[in-house]
């Protein structure tokens, strides 16, 4: 298969399960909602969907999604280790998915693409905290809401290759499912009796961590460069 009819073949797929997510969300806004059905299967697909779509295309409730549904897990709803699959599923077939539409793409798709992830200031502050490496900046950067989109993009254009992107990838998936679930969960079950609370308790917990990783690297490189900054005065001076 030719480079472009994977790209085709790709894209096709990706845009009927976005289409098909789309139409449930419309149709759950008219009758049961989706994730809490009675159809465990379907609950559970929906979650995939939906995740899989949030990692092609960042306005999917990703991380909204694991914590409903981790939140009705603790109330009996769900099995929490089958939302947990579902998550990590979707989340690393649909990296997988944007990174091969990318690196199989037409020259003018990946120019704009590139073009998109450097326009966005946080994503590029993003990728210089996680880039130190690349199984690291694919692990970590599935935790941060568009960055990861960022990064696959990136490894998809510089076409990474794929068995390590797979495994870094697949580790970021079930990494951030787990811990995702996992919290939403536990807090879910401690206020049983506030859902809506737990999933924004849950939310406030992720972004508070995310920052306080970011801060302590910031410092770091900070002291890191003052050294540096300071030899270069000091050899200016002697220069003098």
């Amino acid at each position: 298969m030719t480079r472009r009819a994977a790209f085709w073949v790709i894209t096709g797929v990706c845009a009927v399960i976005i289409l098909v997510v789309v139409g449930v969300i419309l149709y759950s806004f008219f009758n049961e909602d989706v994730v809490g059905a009675s159809d465990g299967f379907t609950a559970y697909l929906t979650i995939f969907a939906l995740v899989f779509c949030d990692a092609i295309v960042p306005i999917f409730p990703g991380e909204t999604t694991l914590n409903t549904a981790s939140v009705l897990a603790s109330q009996g709803a769900l099995e929490l280790e089958l939302v947990i699959l579902a998550g990590a599923l979707g989340a690393v077939l649909g990296d997988s998915a944007l990174y091969w539409i990318v690196r199989t793409g037409p020259r003018k798709l990946k120019a704009r693409l590139d073009a998109t992830s450097q326009k966005d200031e946080r994503v590029a502050k993003g990728i210089a905290l996680l880039s130190r490496s690349g199984p690291l900046l694919i692990v970590c950067g599935r935790f941060v809401p568009g960055v990861r989109f960022a990064v696959n993009v990136s490894m998809g254009l510089i076409e990474y290759p794929y068995r390590r992107f797979l495994l870094f990838s697949a580790i970021g998936g079930v990494l951030w499912a787990a811990y995702t679930c996992l919290l939403a969960y536990w807090i879910g079950t401690a206020l049983a009796d506030f859902p809506l609370g737990s999933i924004i308790i849950s939310g406030v917990v992720t972004t508070v961590l995310i920052g306080a990783v970011y801060l302590i690297d910031r410092r770091r490189s900070t002291s890191e460069t003052a050294p540096d900054a300071a030899a270069v005065t000091d050899g200016e001076a002697g220069a003098g």
